[in-house]
């Protein structure tokens, strides 16, 4: 193959810049998603801890096999929302799916950090994706509960249509039906919303 000589060809100019924008954009990413795993805050973690109590990351990591990965679901959802309300990081609720002596299982653990785990409207929504991801493959659910329950400044937005919070009843349902198992671990506060889904 002959090698070129020379000034680099367009492309290769192009390709370089692309690569330049992309690694630019991944490191913004990554730096925003280490913020919003912060959750509350280091203030509200440290307020946390000091009642003797784990974050919900520090929380999944110990319910998980060593060693294993945890594929997070919706790390940016709520992202620059509810700003009036001091705002919700990932919706005050950490989801993905995690492996527990061996088998794959979705982990929904309220971040009590954020609003003392209560529920937004996207909260319910996030809740949602995870049950119907552990509906479409069969996973059993855990739920890490410690929520405050509905925030109640925008609770009338928590019940508006068949999307929103009263579909999670639905999928316990389905759930349960299929056989697939749901556990609740009570971790702290269990108001209202958090009871219902648990």
């Amino acid at each position: 193959m002959a090698k070129s000589i020379g000034k680099p060809i367009q492309s290769d100019l192009n390709s370089d810049k692309n690569r330049d924008s992309n690694t630019e954009a991944l490191r913004v990413i990554i730096a925003k998603g280490e913020k919003i795993k912060l959750g509350g805050g280091k203030s509200s973690i440290e307020k946390h801890k000091a009642k003797g109590k784990l974050t919900a990351r520090e929380r999944i990591a110990l319910l998980t096999d060593e060693g294993a990965d945890f594929l997070e679901i919706g790390l940016f959802t709520a992202y620059d929302m509810y700003k009036e309300q001091g705002g919700a990081p990932s919706a005050g609720v950490v989801c993905g799916i995690g492996i527990i002596h061996g088998r794959e299982c979705v982990i929904v653990a309220n971040d009590a950090t954020v609003k003392a785990g209560a529920w937004f409207p996207m909260t319910a929504k996030k809740n949602m994706r995870a049950q119907e991801i552990a509906i479409e493959n069969r996973l059993p659910v855990i739920y890490l509960v410690d929520s405050a329950g509905v925030f109640l400044p925008m609770q009338d937005e928590i019940f508006p249509d068949k999307e929103h919070f009263g579909r999670q009843f639905r999928n316990n349902a389905v759930l349960s039906a299929m056989g697939v198992p749901q556990i609740a671990a009570i971790m702290g506060p269990w108001q209202a919303a958090p009871i219902y889904q648990s």
